[in-house]
């Protein structure tokens, strides 16, 4: 079928541009995906995509095929440079507010889709990034923990605070159960 992740980033290094393009048209996407839901920004996610695969050319790398595959390794490595974003980010005087904007609300102005989204970013970073990973890009417990350097059990405790956390905040567009929807 096709060459292994490995023998592709070895010839993306060696400068072969088709190598390259077929590394970046399987896991653009969803990393675009994840940096974007991490940062709010379209901008901020193509940049960090961006360093991401920059950085899986250079031969001082640090992935290992030994240990994981390239998409654990890219999800960890956006991970990694939104969290050096976050940090200058909170070393600025006065932090830019997440825009919570996103394709499909501009495009549908989904309402729920704003709401949710808004919701997600309300979450702490630890219980935000769980989840986005779970939901959002449907990775396994044990990828999630690999990428963030936790023990599975931490992450299903934070998946588990993060989803009761996000009921709690989505609790307030709920109808009344006050007897709303009872026949009188």
């Amino acid at each position: 079928m096709g060459e292994p992740p490995q023998q592709l980033i070895r010839d993306a290094r060696r400068g072969k541009e088709e190598a390259l393009l077929r590394l970046f048209d399987e896991h653009h996407l969803p990393l675009f995906r994840f940096a974007w839901r991490l940062t709010g920004s379209i901008a901020d996610a193509e940049d960090i995509v961006q360093d991401c695969f920059v950085a899986l050319l250079r031969p001082d790398c640090g992935f290992d095929p030994a240990r994981t595959t390239v998409r654990t390794y890219l999800f960890g490595a956006v991970r990694n440079q939104w969290l050096k974003r976050l940090r200058r980010q909170e070393q600025r005087l006065a932090p830019e507010p997440m825009d919570h904007r996103t394709p499909e609300t501009e495009t549908l102005r989904n309402e729920v889709t704003r709401v949710v989204a808004g919701a997600i970013a309300e979450l702490p970073a630890t219980q935000r990034e769980v989840l986005l990973l779970a939901h959002y890009e449907q990775l396994s417990l044990a990828a999630i923990a690999e990428i963030m350097q936790l023990e599975i059990t931490a992450v299903k405790s934070r998946l588990q605070r993060a989803r009761a956390a996000l009921r709690e905040i989505l609790a307030a567009y709920a109808p009344e159960r006050s007897g709303l929807y009872e026949r009188q």
